[in-house]
């Protein structure tokens, strides 16, 4: 405790002569990267100073006491940055991760397919070697971010004559080439934080294969490891590029930007808790409604449950631990809440429930949430995906009969 204390202190005093809300963000960044206080528990020199989950909880709550600028959020940070340290080279440590750790670049992941659905090795984006580079063919979709991204995290098929888990490659690639076409996913909220991405062509170094060609399987379980613990132990912070502006926040004040609102693209959160939807209840005098208290409680008791999940999944971190399933039942949790707030929210307000807009009740919060609460089930994994986990990985139950594992990929039947 008197160690943690110490670490306090010494956070306190840089951010006492440090912290200025007249910097850039791009300047702060730069500066608390330097010092290794962006993401303490990465390396030393690049970002960090090897600090452990619980030392970096520390370090986060003295920014947050003084209002600053907390780092930068994208998937790079969260899942491409950690699997680069990882399994990656000492030159591709050197040259890829500085970059994330100064905010100068965001990421995104070039996991999911049209045709592999929730099976993520049974992906068909073709990669093949040409000299010193590999090209790219195929296609994914439900692209966060894409559009502000500098690079992606992209698995593909370098081996179609073995086994589906042991064909894939793991490549660092360039989102801004020729060959790669970003189209957005229009969501019911109005919002594209969503996209489908085509690669024709599309080019990427064999400096940027990530472990082994071959084992890119190995790197993307790590990277959905990574994105499962890193989203429920987020770091207060704000994304690295908003949609649409991909850099332009860098040059805004530090301290604007830390005092504005983070935009995750996925609509609102306001009006998703029981509290906020009993306050709508209140000013329309239907309190007294018996059902709706009934429903009222119900929620709040999710949401209690769902905070002791992401708690023991923090806990775990702190021991040293994995977070195992705890964190894939939270963000399975959180969906549930999301559906029961979607429909208990508009039903509360009554006919403002359908409005939209500036003039509608509150801004058309309302409404704006339950637009945009489906997409909350599918970011981060569907409830499809987190239920296999949490039984096989949880629960111990049997995996599905898969009668392609060994099988080699080429033979495997295509979907239709």
């Amino acid at each position: 405790m008197a160690a943690l204390d110490d670490l306090r202190s010494d956070v306190r005093s840089w951010l006492a002569e440090n912290w200025d809300p007249d910097l850039t963000v791009r300047q702060w960044w730069s500066r608390i990267a330097t010092a290794g206080w962006q993401f303490p528990t990465w390396p030393d020199g690049l970002g960090g100073r090897g600090l452990t989950a619980a030392e970096g909880r520390a370090v986060a709550a003295e920014l947050v006491e003084v209002g600053a600028l907390g780092p930068p959020f994208s998937l790079g940070q969260v899942m491409g940055a950690p699997v680069v340290i990882q399994q990656g080279s000492d030159e591709q440590r050197a040259r890829l991760v500085p970059p994330l750790a100064n905010g100068t670049e965001s990421w995104c992941q070039f996991f999911s397919e049209p045709e592999a659905g929730s099976d993520l090795a049974g992906l068909r984006t073709n990669a093949e070697r040409d000299g010193d580079e590999w090209v790219i063919n195929g296609q994914k979709v439900w692209t966060s971010g894409a559009l502000a991204a500098s690079r992606g995290m992209l698995v593909a098929r370098s081996n179609w004559d073995v086994p589906k888990h042991r064909g894939l490659s793991y490549f660092i690639i360039d989102v801004d080439q020729p060959g790669i076409e970003i189209r957005p996913l229009r969501q019911m909220n109005g919002q594209a934080h969503f996209n489908e991405v085509f690669f024709t062509d599309a080019r990427v170094s064999n400096d940027n294969l990530i472990g082994d060609e071959g084992n890119g399987w190995a790197a993307a379980v790590a990277t959905l490891a990574f994105e499962r613990s890193g989203l429920s132990n987020r770091v207060p912070g704000l994304s690295v590029a908003l949609p649409g502006e991909k850099g332009r926040m860098l040059d805004r004040p530090a301290g604007q930007v830390a005092a504005g609102p983070s935009d995750t693209g996925l609509g609102s959160r306001a009006f998703r808790s029981s509290t906020e939807i009993a306050g709508l209840a209140e000013e329309r005098n239907i309190l007294g409604d018996r059902l709706l208290r009934q429903e009222l409680m119900k929620l709040k008791t999710m949401g209690m449950v769902s905070n002791w999940s992401a708690q023991r999944a923090r806990e775990a971190a702190k021991a040293g631990q994995s977070p195992g399933s705890f964190a894939n039942t939270a963000k399975l949790q959180g969906s549930h809440i999301g559906r029961a707030a979607q429909h208990l929210g508009p039903r509360t307000l009554g006919a403002g429930g359908m409005l939209a807009g500036d003039d509608a009740p509150h801004s058309g919060q309302v409404t704006e949430m339950a637009l945009s609460v489906p997409s909350g089930s599918i970011a981060g994994g569907t409830d499809e995906i987190q239920r296999n986990i949490i039984g096989e990985r949880g629960l111990g139950l049997p995996k599905d009969v898969a009668v392609d594992r060994e099988m080699p990929f080429r033979d495997v039947p295509k979907s239709s």
